[in-house]
């Protein structure tokens, strides 16, 4: 089961991980919630731009580590004889990650940085298939479904404490 990923890189920072890491982190998210062909795209940003993103649509003027955007296909009204381009109902939509937020975060928490970033993508992407923690239950099992594939990964759990 494996995503479909277009990665977009608008950062200069340092210790970005590949596409083959970012790949693997969500194609487990993937096979952990048994999904497949999905596309997503994953924008890597500076400050500036997740800050902007940020105060736009969580009215939050600051930066912030992932934002999830997930598609949602417009109702459409159409004729008989009009076509929907199948391909459209399968993209999950887009998770902005910032570079330097990551890298400070796992710096201040004392984790390794490519063990923060998959926790991240992950975190993201579980939010792109509907997956919430605003309500303590919801938080509960969004992470647990986070621990069990950062196990998988051999990733310790990232909400001991550090």
């Amino acid at each position: 089961m494996s995503a479909i990923l277009d990665l977009q890189i608008a950062s200069d920072s340092p210790n970005i991980p590949s596409l083959e890491a970012i790949q693997l982190w969500i194609d487990e998210v993937f096979l952990h919630q048994q999904i497949a062909d999905r596309e997503l795209t994953v924008r890597i940003v500076d400050e500036s731009e997740i800050q902007e993103l940020n105060s736009q649509y969580r009215g939050k003027d600051s930066p912030t580590n992932v934002l999830s955007f997930p598609f949602e296909m417009p109702e459409l009204t159409l004729l008989t004889d009009v076509q929907i381009d199948e391909s459209l109902s399968a993209f999950l939509g887009d998770i902005v990650i910032c570079a330097q937020v990551v890298r400070r975060e796992a710096s201040q928490q004392k984790k390794q940085n490519e063990h923060h970033w998959a926790h991240m993508m992950i975190h993201g992407t579980l939010h792109l298939l509907g997956y919430d923690h605003i309500e303590e239950h919801e938080a509960q099992e969004m992470e647990g479904i986070e621990i069990a594939i950062l196990q998988k990964l051999a990733i310790d759990d990232p909400y001991q404490n550090h």
